[in-house]
C-alpha cells in the first residue's frame, strides 16, 4: 500500500483545492494537494516538501483530519490528511492547472479524485468549524 499525503488548508474560511495537471492519470479531477511519502520521510515533512514544490509555498501541519483507502487499478493508496495553514508564498501553479479557494458548500461543484472524496463528504457534512 503506498501512503500518501494530503492538506486541507483553510484559510478565511475557505479551502484551498487543486486540479489534476496536464499527462496526470486523473487529469482535471480536483484533488487537497499533497502527494507521496519518500523513504524516511514523515506524513508533515512530505506535506511540507509537496506543497513547496508544487506551489512554492510555505505551511505548518496542524492535526490530523482523517484517512482514505483507495484502489486504484492495481495499486491501492492509503491517503492521509491533516489540517494545514499556509505560512508564506504565492500558491503558483507548478504542476496543476488550477487552484481555487472555496467555501465548503462549493466542493460539491468540483469532480473529485476517488480517494479525495471521503474528505469532501466529511468537510460538507459538519459545515460548523471543526477543530484544528
Amino acid at each position: 500500500m503506498k501512503e500518501v499525503t494530503a492538506a486541507i488548508i483553510e484559510e478565511n474560511n475557505r479551502i484551498l483545492i487543486a486540479q489534476r495537471g496536464y499527462g496526470d492519470k486523473l487529469e482535471g479531477m480536483w484533488e487537497f494537494p499533497g502527494g507521496k511519502i519518500e523513504p524516511g520521510e514523515t506524513p508533515q515533512e512530505c506535506l511540507k516538501r509537496e506543497i513547496f514544490e508544487e506551489f512554492e509555498a510555505d505551511i505548518e501541519v496542524k492535526n490530523k483530519f482523517g484517512e482514505s483507502i483507495y484502489t486504484y487499478g492495481n495499486r491501492t493508496i492509503r491517503l492521509t490528511a491533516y489540517w494545514c495553514r499556509a505560512i508564506s508564498g504565492k500558491f503558483v501553479l507548478n504542476v496543476h492547472k488550477g487552484i481555487r479557494w472555496v467555501k465548503r458548500s462549493e466542493l460539491c461543484l468540483y469532480e473529485f479524485a476517488p480517494a479525495d472524496i471521503p474528505f469532501v463528504e466529511k468537510l460538507k457534512k459538519d459545515s460548523r468549524h471543526i477543530k484544528k
